[in-house]
């Protein structure tokens, strides 16, 4: 969720009227919060007194100003929303493993969607030379001149592949479709890490060999706290990074859930409700 802070009278250490904001969950405020055992999701889960969560589908929002980040003032509201979950997805993994502060690295993104095009956005601010690696030969162009990627592998592709084995330092898979990860592995060099962040519904296969003779790793991670949240608004600000996004409105949400489900999205659909909210109390939030 996105807003700005509307005319208020109260003194709030940090914060002044018509700051521009977005919302995250309270339970990412600690950094490691998200891997708590009694998670709470933001919308369609059970909060702590019964009631259920509606998120970015609420028609009042109440902020705790501990779970509020500034968002830069260059960024444009709708395009900076979808940072707030798909950006720091995959932000967290790029500096767990220390790429936002040792530039040089050759870097693979497994998907081009809405967290893997963020991704390619940060490598290439992070210095990083940057290999897509998809299964839709047609994404070549826009991943190289729209999202500045140097290399674009195709997955189904063996001779391609068969090239790029043990090319790539880390590789952050954002697929959340079936796939093996076995052909994905193979292009890590020794000691290589691939960290997944796409949670597709059925198990992954994952043969030994490629782990076991190139000393592998597959890792997870999930969102992040609050921490990484602000420091990624920051890097963002400074790098003019926002998701590219397709705007609608309320009126249309079924059509934009249709077109999700169809993959016809570039990347992220975002709704418009400032200009959709007529109600004089919701208007002001």
């Amino acid at each position: 969720m996105a807003q700005t802070t509307p005319n208020h009278t109260q003194t709030v250490s940090g914060w002044a009227a018509h700051d521009s904001s977005g919302e995250i969950s309270p339970f990412i405020f600690k950094r490691r919060r998200t891997y708590c055992d009694q998670l709470q999701f933001t919308y369609n889960g059970i909060f702590w007194d019964g009631s259920i969560t509606y998120g970015g589908y609420s028609k009042m929002l109440v902020a705790d100003h501990r779970y509020v980040v500034h968002v830069p003032e260059n960024l444009p509201m709708d395009a900076a929303a979808p940072l707030l979950c798909a950006g720091v997805t995959v932000f967290c993994p790029l500096k767990d493993h220390d790429l936002h502060k040792t530039p040089g690295k050759k870097i693979g993104v497994v998907g081009l969607g809405g967290l893997g095009h963020v991704a390619v956005k940060f490598g290439k601010a992070f210095g990083h030379q940057v290999t897509v690696i998809s299964t839709s030969p047609s994404k070549e162009k826009e991943a190289k001149e729209r999202l500045g990627a140097d290399h674009f592998l195709v997955s189904t592709d063996d001779q391609q592949m068969q090239k790029g084995k043990r090319s790539l330092d880390f590789i952050l898979n954002t697929v959340s479709a079936k796939h093996c990860l076995g052909p994905l592995l193979e292009l890590l060099k020794v000691n290589g890490t691939m960290v997944v962040v796409g949670a597709p519904e059925q198990p992954f296969t994952l043969p030994a060999f490629p782990i076991i003779f190139g000393k592998r790793a597959v890792k997870g991670s999930v969102i992040g706290g609050m921490e990484e949240t602000r420091e990624m608004m920051q890097l963002c600000g400074k790098h003019n990074i926002t998701c590219d996004i397709e705007l609608t409105t309320p009126e249309r949400i079924n059509e934009a859930l249709d077109r999700v489900a169809k993959n016809d999205v570039r990347y992220r659909f975002v709704i418009d409700i400032a200009n959709a909210v007529h109600d004089p109390i919701s208007s002001n939030l």
